[in-house]
């Protein structure tokens, strides 16, 4: 059974470096990253970016937001262009796993609408509730487009075989998720916004603004203890890895 797996850059964002990294100066661009995963019993979409909005009005889509951002996004960058890639239309895509569901991650799933969307069950009730939304910087147009919802609590295998399963990752949100992928070559963690940065792992830095500081640190110890087993990490934002990450067409091996 071969498993394939394939990278899609959604845009790109400049944002201030201490959000990520707390204490931290300057500025950072990262990229907005996308997944694909092809199996036998069906395709997987692992976050679907940044919603088409944002390449005309930014201002109008995310309203105060927007200032903390320099948002680079164009034609072609978005979900469904990215699909078109690889030959796929957005109807081929059976299951949409959002990682959570800030506007960089979910932003997309309007554009993806015939799938069944899975989510951890305490990120959606956190996201549908109105003083958790503003805590956590949810917005319902990003998420909430009428999807058959899978509510998942902790781990899920999709396939039943454990070659796609979502990872509990909580702390960056009430409940992030993250995915590992079983490929021909070893195991692949995408990790979302649980890891930033491979600094983030590497000296288990927290960035500056996140839900529950104690819940992240155990989900980064448990992203390294996969990684020490020889799961390859691949970090949620972090540009200078991602320049080795093959885009799509090309798959990861």
């Amino acid at each position: 059974m071969t498993i394939r797996l394939y990278a899609m850059t959604c845009g790109w964002l400049t944002m201030n470096l201490k959000a990520m990294l707390d204490g931290a100066e300057g500025k950072i661009k990262i990229p907005v990253p996308c997944f694909l995963v092809e199996h036998p019993k069906g395709r997987v979409l692992f976050d679907s970016g940044l919603n088409r909005q944002l390449q005309t009005d930014p201002a109008a889509r995310l309203g105060k937001i927007a200032r903390y951002y320099d948002i680079f996004f164009e034609a072609g960058e978005d979900i469904a262009a990215r699909l078109n890639t690889l030959g796929l239309d957005v109807d081929d895509i059976d299951y949409l796993i959002n990682s959570h569901l800030h506007f960089d991650h979910a932003g997309g799933n309007d554009a993806i609408p015939n799938c069944q969307m899975v989510v951890q069950r305490r990120e959606w009730d956190a996201a549908t509730d109105d003083d958790m939304a503003v805590k956590n910087g949810f917005m319902r147009q990003d998420f909430d487009h009428g999807h058959d919802r899978l509510l998942v609590d902790g781990e899920h295998d999709i396939f039943g075989d454990g070659s796609v399963v979502c990872l509990p990752t909580y702390g960056h949100t009430p409940g992030h998720q993250s995915l590992k992928v079983r490929l021909d070559s070893g195991d692949v963690v995408l990790t979302g916004d649980a890891c930033y940065l491979r600094q983030t792992l590497e000296e288990m830095r927290l960035p500056m603004i996140l839900h529950d500081a104690e819940e992240m640190r155990r989900s980064l110890r448990s992203l390294k203890m996969l990684q020490q087993r020889g799961a390859r990490i691949f970090y949620g934002h972090d540009p200078e890895f991602w320049a080795t990450v093959p885009q799509a067409p090309a798959r990861i091996e």
